[in-house]
């Protein structure tokens, strides 16, 4: 990976998550002030935003990690399934409240269902992504299995020579 590319990716990492933080910030003192009118009645949603937000920056701190590994060259390694882990149960946590969203906005939606069933639709296409991360990860773990493999034929082939 380039180095160019390593400082693109990382700058947008870091926008992402100082976004987030921000967001989540605003998020806590919106619930914490009280409207002028006394009632709170996006609550729920802004409860699911933080949250939202949590699994967000959860996403950017592994892929920073794994930038850092390609980096390094260790990605071919045990380490780097915790953090793509961690990207697949972020996305699927997202998915989660994503589904969640959908559920607190059906009922203001009888009108209109179809509004519901696109955000459903959403949803599944975030589990989706989670389903293609988890096919990275199968390939990565052959590749570490082939990286292996290929060091120990090495080290055999040293002992021949």
């Amino acid at each position: 990976m380039g180095k160019l590319a390593v400082c693109a990716l990382r700058a947008v990492l870091a926008v992402v998550l100082a976004g987030t933080v921000l967001v989540q910030v605003l998020m806590v003192w919106a619930l914490a002030t009280d409207p002028e009118d006394g009632s709170l009645p996006l609550t729920a949603f802004r409860v699911i935003t933080m949250l939202g937000m949590g699994t967000a920056q959860v996403a950017v701190v592994c892929v920073w990690r794994l930038v850092a590994m390609v980096r390094r060259g260790t990605v071919f390694s045990d380490a780097a399934f915790r953090y793509v882990d961690g990207v697949i149960g972020a996305i699927t946590a997202a998915a989660l409240l994503w589904f969640t969203v959908t559920a607190v906005n059906a009922p203001g939606q009888r009108e209109d269902p179809g509004v519901t069933v696109i955000m459903g639709g959403i949803g599944v296409a975030i589990l989706g992504v989670a389903l293609i991360v988890l096919v990275l990860r199968m390939l990565l773990a052959q590749a570490v299995a082939r990286d292996v493999e290929a060091s120990r034929m090495q080290a055999e082939l040293d002992g021949v020579i």
